[in-house]
């Protein structure tokens, strides 16, 4: 053993026998072990470690959590910004490429479910903070996109139960529920946050612009009417929900980590009826439509078009997608829609519509027919596997228009459109 006090130089590459994972590791940790004893004529110990084309499943996370132990943060924290908690005198140095392969290789298999129970399983080696759904993906770096996957057959509680480390539980809905847990996510209005995080704690519906965000939430978990559902009414249907304490405490979390990972700044809409919806916020179609009161009590009636005409409101609402593919959109609704400019948006009615029609004149008359005209864009038709929800620009009114079948509208939008989406909506920028 003495050979080792003398070692000042090690050279790791990835061995060719098919050692496990738990073998490797402890094999290169013995090395290097022994590389770290002290020696009269030692000041350092360089080590070089060549990280090449490795198996698709071989994890860079785990050697590195090997090397530095719990910690605050995740591996990927310090891959991206330095191992700031080794040892004083101690210091890992990636070079660019290599930084690059390490990062490739830990978000590609951060979200499969075996690596998702393998993290709860060592939580608490890794940490010392409670074990949460919110401290889990803070502590991993993991989005709760991430965590939720695109299956729809995943939920915090039922994965805790998988691995031991929570008592099994039973609910009949169980199944259905967790399949729309992933869209609960998206929601990043603060208004709408802070509503259903009361509404956990003591159940109380105060006025009818909380009664729509109550029925905005249960749109969002349930994709019939209370009646085709078998229950009462909306409130009965989340509060079968929320009797399962293990749904309740999950939805909750979700709720808490949309909160506390806020990003914008809503605004208030200016519209003369009562409706939760805020400016700039993104909301499915199912929310709108409930936020609205289009889905109500007694009724979700099918809606597939890309525009609506709300009678009762006096509003025309328009839902736009901006990057239409042919896989998504037959060639009839391969509608031009863009954006001009922050405040000026190109709009393309449907393909039947002509300029001389009843709609096609509510359109152009809006302002003195007090109607009104509500725009909901979106990028893509699918965002992390999932319908993608669409951003509230607010109204907007006539500008001028052109053709017929489709028309084209320009419409001035009446709130600045958020810098990071004229990005994404304007097709004249590359």
């Amino acid at each position: 053993m003495s050979f080792y006090k003398g070692v000042y130089f090690f050279l790791f590459t990835r061995p060719l026998t098919s050692l496990s994972e738990t073998s490797l590791f402890t094999r290169s940790k013995k090395q290097l072990g022994r590389g770290l004893r002290l020696h009269d004529d030692k000041e350092c110990l360089t080590v070089l470690d060549f990280i090449g084309q490795a198996h698709k499943e071989y994890k860079f996370e785990d050697k590195f959590r090997a090397l530095i132990g719990r910690s605050r943060h995740a591996i990927k924290h310090y891959v991206e910004n330095g191992f700031s908690t080794l040892p004083r005198g101690s210091f890992i140095q990636l070079e660019k490429q290599a930084k690059d392969y390490v990062l490739r290789n830990i978000m590609t298999i951060k979200n499969s479910k075996q690596n998702i129970l393998m993290k709860l399983e060592n939580f608490t080696h890794h940490t010392s903070q409670k074990l949460t759904l919110v401290n889990f993906l803070e502590f991993y770096q993991l989005t709760a996109y991430d965590f939720y996957g695109r299956s729809g057959d995943r939920s915090f509680y039922r994965l805790l139960v998988e691995t031991g480390l929570y008592n099994d539980f039973h609910y009949d809905r169980e199944k259905d529920i967790t399949k729309r847990l992933p869209y609960l996510l998206h929601i990043n209005s603060e208004h709408l946050l802070s509503f259903y995080l009361r509404y956990l704690k003591d159940g109380e519906v105060r006025n009818q612009e909380e009664q729509f965000m109550l029925n905005m939430l249960y749109y969002t978990i349930f994709r019939k009417s209370p009646e085709k559902l078998e229950v009462d009414s909306i409130a009965e249907g989340l509060q079968e929900v929320l009797r399962s304490s293990e749904m309740k405490k999950e939805i909750q979390a979700i709720f808490t980590y949309n909160y506390q990972h806020l990003e914008l700044v809503e605004k208030s809409h200016d519209l003369p009826f009562t409706t939760p919806l805020r400016v700039h916020c993104s909301y499915s179609t199912d929310q709108v439509l409930a936020a609205l009161g289009y889905y109500n009590e007694e009724r979700r009636t099918e809606f597939r078009e890309g525009a609506i005409h709300l009678k009762d409101k006096k509003a025309d609402v328009f839902f736009i997608t901006l990057n239409k593919s042919d896989k998504d959109f037959s060639p009839s609704k391969m509608y031009d829609d863009y954006a001009m400019n922050e405040w000026l948006f190109h709009w393309q009615s449907q393909s039947r519509t002509s300029v001389t029609s009843e709609t096609a004149k509510r359109y152009i008359h809006h302002r003195e027919r007090n109607h009104q005209i509500l725009l909901f864009v979106r990028e893509y038709r699918q965002e992390n596997g999932y319908a993608a929800p669409f951003t509230f620009l607010g109204t907007a009114e006539y500008v001028r228009h052109s053709g017929s079948k489709p028309v084209s509208f320009v419409w001035k939008l009446h709130e600045k459109m958020p810098a990071k989406l004229i990005v994404q909506a304007n097709k004249h920028i590359l």
